[in-house]
């Protein structure tokens, strides 16, 4: 396994932009625009994250969508040349403690079955299969699988002396 690559996470900015529309069409067969993801700045309910390498260039960058208690994982993107030395895994991180930290229900995404990198990655942050989205993908056709991540405070599963455990 490659080193670790050390990344600084930030908040996408308008900087940022450029350089994440170019990745999307790197990654993604229907990738986002840059007004597409220009719109996302301005969205209250969202939070997307870029990974900077040494030189201040984007790596990586994901973004999340929260409504109510739901974590809602629209993208995850590396570039290939800096994939498998945890960058996507960084950025995964930074919304799971978020979601703790903000008590969500769940953390959730679609993922290619295609993809068993992607998948093993989730599967490490502890992911697990919740169902399947027929005919999601387009070029080339293929359903999503559809994983979550699903946190437990204790409501519905409380101690019967009313004392709650710790996270």
């Amino acid at each position: 396994m490659e080193q670790r690559k050390q990344v600084r996470i930030v908040p996408m900015s308008a900087d940022h932009l450029d350089e994440i529309a170019a990745l999307e069409k790197v990654c993604f067969s229907a990738p986002w625009s840059r007004n597409m993801l220009a719109e996302e700045l301005d969205n209250a309910c969202s939070a997307f994250l870029a990974a900077l390498d040494e030189n201040g260039h984007v790596a990586g960058y994901a973004g999340l969508q929260v409504v109510l208690d739901e974590g809602y994982i629209a993208n995850v993107a590396v570039r290939p040349e800096e994939r498998q030395k945890g960058v996507a895994s960084q950025l995964l991180q930074v919304f799971i403690d978020f979601a703790k930290g903000n008590r969500l229900s769940f953390l959730t995404l679609e993922v290619r079955p295609s993809n068993t990198a992607a998948i093993v990655l989730y599967g490490h942050h502890g992911f697990r299969t919740a169902g399947r989205r027929k005919n999601y993908y387009e070029h080339p056709r293929e359903d999503a699988l559809i994983m979550t991540l699903e946190f437990d405070y204790g409501t519905e599963n409380s101690d019967p002396n009313g004392v709650e455990g710790s996270l």
